[in-house]
């Protein structure tokens, strides 16, 4: 007696819970990536939001408050999906999930460019007046129509950050083992994010049209990077509890034998 074929909806790719993941991680990780570009273009007083009186830095010889762009707001949610992803499909998972975000990025922003540059309809300038907004297309260009050099500066940052964060995490990976989660996910930021804190404002700003003294550009670089660290120390718990959730959804076995194979 011969088994019945199975059904096709059985033999589907998507009946793999571990290619379900692989979908739903990378759909998580691309849309925070896009939506940490679109957002980083307000810059806000972390004091002010806190209710906290200012806290002065004052580095190379330069002063500042504590004022970062809300992009931030969702870099530590990439940071924690990149070590997911890297834990349970590896490096060709990363590199895959990193430049079909980058991709998505520069479709975004070309479209959004091609929207500021529709003609807009004459009763639609004016029609956030009563919120303060005497032209809303200037608006929509202000806040949508980020510089080139920033556009620029942000995906070199961002590719240069996934690849090393990659390197590292592997790297890691190697001679720990199964052991010390915390240590590859931290050590691969650490190291990753001090590239990409730099190399997205030299580019932007310093060989951008505002062309920052170099004292400036290291001073908020480094104030950049000590925020990004101070996040992705408080996210531990969390890879703990999302690499259990996922061991869970998978099961110990598939689990352990996605991450045998991620190491390879």
């Amino acid at each position: 007696m011969t088994d019945a074929p199975l059904p096709d909806s059985a033999n589907s790719p998507l009946h793999d819970r571990a290619v379900r993941l692989f979908i739903a991680l990378a759909a998580f990780f691309c849309v925070n990536a896009v939506l940490a570009e679109f957002i980083g273009v307000k810059i806000f007083a972390l004091e002010d939001t806190l209710g906290i009186d200012p806290l002065q830095w004052n580095l190379f010889g330069q002063s500042g408050s504590m004022s970062f762009t809300a992009g931030t707001l969702l870099w530590p949610v990439v940071f924690l999906m990149t070590d997911v992803v890297n834990e349970f499909f590896g490096k060709r998972g990363v590199r895959f999930i990193s430049w079909l975000a980058a991709v998505l990025i520069v479709y975004g922003f070309a479209f959004a460019f091609a929207a500021i540059s529709l003609a807009p309809a004459g009763w639609w300038v004016d029609a956030a007046q009563a919120q303060g907004v005497p032209d809303y297309q200037k608006a929509f260009a202000a806040v949508f129509g980020q510089g080139l050099w920033t556009i620029a500066g942000s995906l070199v940052a961002f590719m240069l950050g996934q690849l090393i964060d990659i390197a590292v995490f592997q790297r890691i990976r190697s001679m720990t083992g199964e052991k010390h989660v915390w240590l590859r996910a931290t050590g691969s930021t650490a190291v990753s994010q001090l590239v990409d804190s730099f190399v997205v404002l030299y580019i932007a700003f310093v060989l951008g049209p505002q062309h920052w003294e170099i004292p400036k550009f290291l001073a908020i670089s480094t104030v950049n990077y000590g925020y990004k660290m101070l996040a992705a120390i408080a996210l531990i718990p969390l890879i703990y509890l999302v690499r259990a959730g996922i061991t869970g959804y998978l099961g110990e076995a598939r689990a352990r034998q996605l991450r045998h194979h991620a190491a390879g």
